[in-house]
């Protein structure tokens, strides 16, 4: 059962309760990294959003990897019972808002302590930097690595920009009573009461419905009611281009939200990336399971922009990384992104084709990659080199080491294709022919990904994996990659099997 929950919990110094949106499919990744990273306590999942209570400071919550945004929490409820009567439940949604102004008052005093820490400066001239679509697979040549900027913004950031309402800047108070006066009651509208809060701060509303309450109300609706209430408890102006504060109400069938985004810009959107490619919540989610450790050798034989090797070289720099294409443009885009991000020291490029790579065989301790899908590889010859590409790298990683890889469900039926036909089952992960539960591995912040987190258990998608050569399966975790879904495969090598024969 879902608490009400507000800034009333939050510790004295300075400590305050949070929530952070995420991909379908990450949440897990999230709760584990708040855990570790912040020392965050009262961690409550939720499809699409973390909870979390912690006392870190304004540049420790910048750095969460796998969240989309972060926002203070203001409200925390049970769903609100839905009526037919549009005007008792805009009272009860506005009540849910405004109630309590000690809530804003201890949640405004937590924002501005962390904007003064922060400064406004870089978040706010960034406004209107909307993350970019995906080019479509038919404006690229086939040979390349597909660029995944559709990733660069999730559903649920999607979701809140689409959604995104307010008064009109230029409308009175009064106009704005008028327009909405059928579906508002409000009886202090002429009482004469003085706002609560008389800061003259600007603001948005934000705010998005799903489930019951969304065939009832639109968010629009919601949104004017709120921002008038808000304007007459508190003084503030309405300003949807520029505001000092952007309110954000999430109403669906499990839960009543209510929160200010810290930062303006998605925490996803990597200010070391010059150009986007996978989406960097998934790289780093990859890497995360890759039990990468200081000294390793990292390979990921098809990296593209280098999205997956950035990631890890971020959050994991002591270690050696490595990246091949056969594409000259993904190798230059890869060059410029790492040159931004100041890594040249730490990952090498070669132009290589990862069905014969030029690499001494068992060479490295891990291998990533995202194999490479969309509408020109589903029906192709390529999908069916999908065992060469799986035994080259089997080839040249280490007997111990693990290969993680992000597949399609398409690329994802064939690797189940691939594995059926071998005799043994893995021996890290007991599966079946439904859904399986096994433990996961979990990140160590301490410069080492592969240290276990005493009682968290993922569920994963899988039938009955089999062996393939000396890998055997260790996990398979369902993501959203936005507009289609996604799988994060891990293997582990228990034994050399094949020709491993060095390249000449």
């Amino acid at each position: 059962a879902l608490r009400a929950a507000g800034p009333a919990k939050m510790a004295a110094a300075g400590g305050g309760r949070y929530f952070c949106t995420a991909g379908r499919g990450l949440e897990l990744f999230l709760a584990r990294e708040v855990r570790v990273r912040l020392g965050a306590t009262e961690v409550d999942c939720v499809s699409g959003k973390v909870f979390f209570s912690t006392e870190a400071e304004p540049a420790e919550l910048r750095n969460l990897k796998s969240a989309e945004r972060l926002f203070l929490l203001l409200k925390k409820h049970p769903p609100l019972a839905v009526s037919r009567n549009k005007g008792k439940m805009l009272h009860e949604i506005k009540s849910l808002v405004i109630d309590e102004p000690k809530y804003w008052l201890d949640a405004l005093s937590i924002w501005r302590n962390i904007h003064g820490c922060e400064g406004k400066k870089n978040d706010m001239s960034q406004e209107n930097h909307l993350p970019l679509k995906r080019k479509s697979q038919e404006e690229t040549n086939t040979a390349t690595k597909r660029q995944k900027t559709e990733q660069t913004m999730s559903e649920e950031c999607q979701a809140e920009a689409a959604e995104r309402y307010m008064l009109p800047e230029r409308k009175s108070d009064q106009d704005c009573w008028t327009e909405s006066k059928t579906s508002l009651e409000d009886p202090s509208k002429s009482s004469g009461e003085k706002p609560i809060v008389n800061e003259k701060l600007s603001f948005r509303v934000s705010c998005r419905c799903s489930g019951a309450i969304a065939k009832i109300l639109h968010s629009q609706e919601i949104g004017r009611a709120v921002g008038i209430a808000l304007m007459k408890q508190f003084g503030w102006r309405a300003d949807l281009r520029d505001p000092n504060l952007e309110i954000f109400i999430h109403l669906n069938d499990v839960y009543s939200v209510v929160g200010i985004p810290l930062f303006r810009l998605p925490l996803a959107n990597r200010e070391y990336i010059e150009t986007a490619g996978l989406r960097s919540t998934i790289a780093w989610a990859m890497a995360s399971l890759a039990e990468i450790s200081a000294g390793a050798f990292v390979l990921d034989p098809m990296c593209g922009l280098g999205t997956i090797l950035l990631e890890a070289a971020k959050e994991w720099p002591v270690t050696c990384y490595w990246g091949a294409d056969i594409s000259d443009a993904q190798l230059e885009g890869a060059d410029v992104n790492i040159r931004t991000a100041g890594l040249m020291d730490k990952i090498e490029l070669l132009k290589a084709s990862v069905k014969a790579l030029p690499l001494p065989s068992e060479s490295f301790d891990t291998v990533i990659s995202d194999i490479p899908f969309g509408k020109k590889f589903k029906i192709t010859k390529d999908i069916r080199l999908l065992p060469d590409i799986l035994q080259e790298m089997e080839r040249v990683l280490r007997v111990g080491g693990t290969i993680v890889l992000l597949l399609s469900q398409d690329l994802r039926k064939h690797m189940d294709g691939i594995t059926k036909c071998a005799e043994n089952d893995s021996p890290n992960a007991v599966f079946n022919s439904t859904s399986e539960t096994v433990t996961a591995k979990a990140l160590n912040m301490d410069g080492d990904s592969s240290s276990l987190m005493n009682g968290v258990e993922e569920s994963f998608l899988s039938s009955g994996q089999r062996q393939f050569g000396g890998l055997v399966p260790d996990g398979v975790y369902g993501v959203s990659l936005g507009k289609t879904d996604a799988f994060i495969y891990k293997y582990r090598k228990i034994s050399t099997a094949g020709n491993q024969q060095i390249p000449k």
